[in-house]
Formats: C-alpha cells, sequence, structure tokens
C-alpha cells in the first residue's frame, strides 16, 4: 500500500503565522507551567496567582484589545487557540483567561467610553488586574431579563446606589480583582450597566464556592448593598445593559467550546497513551477494537469541536453574523466534551475512577460547560429561532 506524508492531527487551517507562534508560546507554558501543578490546584482548591500574572507578562489578558491599551492587536480566534491550549491541561486557568477577557475587560472595551478604557484596560490587558461580570442572580439565571438587582439614580449627588445579589461570578474575589461590571434594573423593563470598583463600600464578595469542578477557578456571589458609584461609571447607554451584555456571551460562548475543544484534546491524549501503555490478555487494550474504536471517536469529536469553534471565531473576527454559528458551536463542543471525558473515564477503567487521575478531574470539570455561559437548552432555543420556529 502506498504511503505519503503523515498528516498531523493537531492541525488546524488558515492560521496565519503569528497565530501559530503564539499557539507554540502558549502551549510550551502551559506544559512547563500548568500541567505539572494543575493536580496539586484542584486538590487544595487553590487559585494559582503566581501563574495568573505570568499569563499577564506573556500578554495573555491582551490578546484580542488594541495595542493603545496595552493588548496585542489579536482577535477572537487567537484567544480560542490560546484558551484551548490552556484547557488541554487545566479547565480552571482557561476559564480564568476566558473570563477575565471576554467578560471582565471585553464590557468595557466594546462599550465604554474612551475615559472608562483609560482607566481600567490598562492594568487588565497586563494581568495586573482581573474584572468580573455581573450578569447572573440566584433567581436569574437562563433568564436574565428576571434581573432583581436595582439602581436609583441619588438626584442630590448624581451617583447610582446599587442594591442586590450575583451568584456564581467568576474572578470577582481574587487579589487582582478590580471592577465587576454589574447588571442592574434602573427602570421597569429598563436594566442598565455599571462599572463596580470591588474596594466601593457595600460590596461585598462570598465565601467561594464548594465546586464539584474548575475549583482552581475563583468564584463567589457578590452582595451589593447601598453601593454608590459615580455617574461616569455607568457603562454603554443607560437602559441597554441586558442587550450588551448578552451580545457578550455570544463571543464568551465561541471561548467556551474553544475551552470544550481543549478538554476533548486532553481525553484523547491521555486514552491513547493510557491505551498503548495498559496490556490485559497479554497486549495492549488499544489492540481490542472496542478500545480502539472509542479513541477514534473522541479523534471524531475533537476535529468536529475545533471545526465549529473556528468557524465561529473567524466569522466573528470578519465583522459577521455569528450568533448561531456561537451556539452551534457552544452546543456541540461542551456536549461532546462531558462524553468524551465519560469515554476516557470508561477507557482507564478503575484507574480512571481515582481522583488523583486527569481524566478523573476532566470528568468533574466538564459539567459545567454545558451550564456556563448559556446552558445547551439556552443554545437550542437560540439555534430554533434561527430555524424560524416559535420558540
Amino acid at each position: 500500500m502506498a504511503t505519503g506524508p503523515v498528516e498531523d492531527p493537531d492541525h488546524i487551517p488558515g492560521l496565519t503565522p503569528e497565530q501559530e507562534a503564539l499557539r507554540a508560546v502558549v502551549r510550551d507554558f502551559a506544559e512547563r507551567e500548568v500541567a505539572p501543578h494543575a493536580g496539586e490546584w484542584d486538590r487544595t482548591g487553590t487559585f494559582p496567582l503566581a501563574t495568573v500574572r505570568a499569563m499577564g507578562e506573556l500578554g495573555l489578558f491582551g490578546i484580542p484589545f488594541p495595542e493603545e491599551y496595552g493588548g496585542q492587536g489579536g482577535d477572537l480566534t487567537t484567544l480560542c487557540l490560546a484558551i484551548e491550549e490552556l484547557a488541554r491541561h487545566d479547565q480552571s486557568i482557561a476559564i480564568t483567561l476566558s473570563a477575565g477577557v471576554g467578560l471582565g475587560a471585553g464590557p468595557i472595551h466594546r462599550f465604554g467610553t474612551e475615559e472608562q478604557r483609560q482607566r481600567w484596560l490598562p492594568d487588565l490587558c497586563a494581568g495586573r488586574s482581573l474584572a468580573a461580570f455581573g450578569l447572573t442572580e440566584p433567581d436569574g439565571g437562563s433568564d436574565a431579563g428576571a434581573i432583581r438587582t436595582r439602581a436609583v439614580r441619588d438626584e442630590e449627588t448624581g451617583e447610582w446606589v446599587l442594591d442586590g445579589e450575583k451568584a456564581f461570578i467568576t474572578n470577582s474575589g481574587t487579589e487582582i480583582t478590580s471592577v465587576i461590571t454589574v447588571a442592574a434594573r434602573t427602570a421597569p423593563g429598563e436594566i442598565s450597566a455599571f462599572v463596580v470598583p470591588v474596594d466601593t463600600p457595600g460590596v461585598e464578595i462570598q465565601p467561594p464556592y464548594r465546586k464539584l469542578g474548575w475549583r482552581a477557578s475563583d468564584t463567589h456571589g457578590v452582595t451589593l448593598s447601598g453601593v454608590r458609584v459615580p455617574a461616569d461609571h455607568v457603562l454603554g447607554a443607560p437602559g441597554r445593559g441586558l442587550g450588551a451584555f448578552l451580545s457578550v456571551l455570544d463571543e464568551g460562548r465561541v471561548a467556551i467550546a474553544a475551552l470544550a475543544a481543549g478538554c476533548i484534546r486532553a481525553c484523547l491524549e491521555d486514552s491513547v497513551a493510557y491505551a498503548g501503555q495498559r496490556h490485559a490478555f497479554g497486549r495492549p487494550i488499544g489492540a481490542n477494537q472496542a478500545v480502539a474504536f472509542a479513541c477514534s471517536d473522541l479523534a471524531v469529536a475533537l476535529d468536529g469541536a475545533r471545526m465549529l469553534t473556528y468557524r465561529a471565531a473567524r466569522l466573528r473576527d470578519e465583522g459577521r453574523p455569528f450568533r448561531r454559528a456561537a451556539a452551534v458551536a457552544k452546543l456541540y463542543a461542551t456536549e461532546a466534551a462531558v462524553a468524551a471525558t465519560r469515554t476516557a473515564t470508561q477507557i482507564h477503567g478503575g484507574a480512571g475512577f481515582m481522583d488523583d487521575t486527569p481524566v478523573a478531574r476532566h470528568y468533574r470539570d466538564a459539567k459545567v460547560l454545558e451550564i456556563g455561559e448559556g446552558t445547551s437548552e439556552v443554545q437550542r432555543l437560540v439555534i430554533a429561532r434561527t430555524l424560524g420556529l416559535p420558540v
């Protein structure tokens, strides 16, 4: 049988030389600075501040932002490449980057005034500080319009006074968290966005959650009690906060799809390695068709997740509509990642059930991918509406 060049299964078509270079840099960083420590961070629930700062020094938090604010002048595709490489070893680190860029600094860049951008973006791009995204509430998750947090204008001072609670807020309680962008109801049927510095009196960061996965990611509830912010802390047009925040989620969904691709890739690599090392009945278990086919299915899932993810990112980078593509990528990639962790655990057998193995951590981490940035059900609603269905 004729043979030809060996196909690179890790190749992503259409990347520029600059994107390939960035991908190689992040891959090297993740293998040196993340992989050796991810298990310990997970066991202890440690937010790795030094590593996050090192990511900032590498320029990762500034990837999609203009150079005038200290960014790299890149795009969503480049950010997704970095997120995938980090997620291959630790989803907690990957979501710290994804949330810090897309949900944290992103709204300030997209909807902020020039003064707001100059004030907050340089430190956020450099990783010297982190921003959080305050949309979800105890009674308002998928139903974002059910927000109860209120902002009332004090006519004497011109300040806005915020009261309410936010839930499951990533990057809200770290030592370097500087601001939280908060959605609050300012009138019946009207929601506005505010930039709230975390050291403002009345801002209370609740104790960290005990989570099934993403244990090295910083996640807290936030209580706002009589929090006063100046009028120049309104983010974007008054009354347009919900629409602005929901548009931010479209980009976030593509980033989560990239994170899911990194998870699938880890499952594939770990499973292929184990299938070649583990012997049963006198031969490697990878010689068994059932195991070989399971590994093949993981490879197909990775290719599918990547194609959908980078298609959506490219549409966004080209300025074309991408909401449906983002929902498709997020839905497919995250559900494929959950399935991939189950497959990888099965291939590892009893070893996969031990909590100190990477596949066990991947298994626990993956479930939230189907929930965060819009549940799988929300993605199906978005897709169904594009089909003209009356949902």
